[in-house]
């Protein structure tokens, strides 16, 4: 079973198995979050911002096409 974590982290790094990106991650602990929130990290050129927790996801390494 996967360990769930806190968001405490400011800067998660990304790659793009994660993608689509959304906010809370799965592994993040769910019932002190905010309400599930898609990041277009691709389209912001690397790096977006969660406007709920102010978390900044940096996306890391080569990004596929997507269909």
């Amino acid at each position: 079973m996967m360990e769930l974590t806190e968001n405490t982290q400011r800067v998660i790094e990304v790659t793009a198995k994660d993608l689509p990106l959304a906010c809370p991650m799965p592994d993040m602990v769910k019932w002190n979050a905010h309400p599930r929130v898609f990041l277009p990290i691709v389209k912001l050129g690397g790096e977006a911002r969660c406007p709920y927790c102010g978390t900044l996801y940096k996306l890391t390494g080569p990004v596929g096409h997507h269909h």
